[in-house]
């Protein structure tokens, strides 16, 4: 969330950033909930002054052998209206906590305006796209003719949106799962084994409520959610936590299943993998003193690039509009690798910085020794890489005229084989 100072001293910039990303702007009853909120508070520290000194001027009194009755009546007249301040501050304080989660990020300045897509601004490109003398196959085609991924078993099982991984399909799943994870230790970050499942105060730190509500499972019944992204769990590890400033920055990465409903989602673009509502991905997340963040932000992508790069797959880089950036993030970059059977830019990765809006509904802080006291660490996560989409790109990326597949040689020493066939 926003620093409230930051609204109240900064309102013009807050209400431009939320206009920039669609949202509702509720910034006039949140400066009114806080104008009654300091109202109450001075009244009540004036009445609680006011207590003390009758208090004690009631004890002199009665140390003087004075009557102090009417005194005594002020002063229980004094505790009761200090009794109805503390409630309504308790009631206006609640409402202010509440409208306060609803206000989105600021967008950085140098994120473009825009309301759509359309908006986004390519930044950086890599590889060439293929160029073949036959028609290059959607993957959803080759998954059938190979046997790797079943679909309509997965959808008897469970649902649309949930595939088996079969026979050499699985093994490539894992074997781009530990590919990816010894490449992000190669590149300083620690593995965590997070929790797939999380409590409330866990999906709110991180932005999911109250937002994303309608995209996440529920587990009603012990009031879990199913996690949408490793980002929640590792995130929130250092939840009410003061960090050492000579510990940053922090580096983590985590594979889990995500699991995601992705309502309203429909048509040609949730086709074989590129849509799932259970999916795998390697997340990598930090957190950085605020002076580094941005630079923290180029390197992070830097890593989910090198990976593509790696397996040889043609990407760009799309830096995202305020428009189609989201709730929680100051400055995002997209990667989008190409898939050739679907003649068609595939996200994989999404590489953001939060600056201290996550980290402040969490309480994560380090001992800044520039101010002397605990200030708010800056969080960035990108996803290193979601596996559907790359394996999408990867099969068509690499088939042959006969629909085989040939297996990137970085994974080779992971799958133990080089075709798929």
């Amino acid at each position: 969330m926003l620093d409230l100072k930051f609204i109240r001293e900064h309102m013009d910039v807050v209400k431009q950033g939320i206009k920039a990303k669609g949202d509702v702007d509720n910034i006039d009853e949140i400066l009114s909930c806080d104008e009654q909120r300091r109202t109450f508070i001075q009244e009540g520290e004036a009445l609680k002054a006011k207590r003390n000194d009758v208090s004690a001027k009631i004890g002199k009194m009665k140390k003087a052998g004075e009557n102090a009755d009417a005194v005594i009546a002020e002063m229980n007249s004094v505790k009761l209206r200090i009794q109805e301040i503390d409630e309504e501050l308790r009631v206006v304080e609640e409402k202010l906590n509440v409208l306060l989660l609803t206000v989105p990020n600021v967008p950085h300045a140098s994120v473009p305006l825009g309301t759509s897509p359309a908006d986004n601004k390519e930044i950086f490109s890599w590889g060439e796209k293929p160029s073949v003398d036959f028609e290059m196959k959607p993957h959803w085609e080759l998954t059938e003719k190979l046997g790797i991924v079943d679909f309509s078993r997965g959808a008897k099982v469970s649902g649309a949106g949930f595939p088996f991984y079969v026979g050499k399909g699985a093994q490539l799943e894992r074997a781009l799962i530990n590919f990816f994870l010894d490449q992000a230790a190669e590149r300083g970050y620690k593995e965590l084994a997070a929790p797939i499942v999380v409590n409330e105060e866990s999906a709110r730190g991180t932005g999911q409520i109250p937002d994303k509500e309608d995209l996440m499972y529920i587990v009603e019944r012990d009031k879990f959610y199913m996690i949408p992204t490793a980002e929640v769990p590792v995130t929130n590890f250092h939840r009410k936590e003061v960090l050492e400033e000579k510990d940053l920055p922090v580096r983590y990465a985590a594979y889990t299943p995500c699991f995601r409903r992705e309502a309203g989602s429909y048509g040609k673009d949730v086709r074989g993998l590129n849509r799932l509502h259970q999916f795998d991905k390697v997340e990598l997340v930090k957190l950085v003193k605020p002076s580094t963040s941005y630079d923290e932000l180029e390197s992070l992508r830097q890593d989910a690039e090198y990976l593509l790069q790696l397996l040889g797959l043609p990407y760009h880089v799309l830096l995202m509009c305020t428009g189609d950036m989201g709730f929680t993030q100051s400055k995002k970059y997209d990667l989008e690798v190409w898939a050739p059977g679907q003649k068609k830019w595939l996200e994989v990765s999404s590489c953001s910085n939060f600056e201290a809006f996550q980290a402040r509904r969490m309480s994560i802080k380090y001992k800044s020794s520039e101010s002397g006291k605990p200030e708010f660490v800056h969080t960035l996560n990108g996803s290193g890489l979601a596996l559907p989409r790359v394996v999408a790109a990867l099969l068509e990326q690499c088939q042959t005229p006969e629909g085989k597949v040939v297996v990137p040689k970085v994974l080779q020493p992971y799958t133990k084989f080089s075709i798929i066939d």
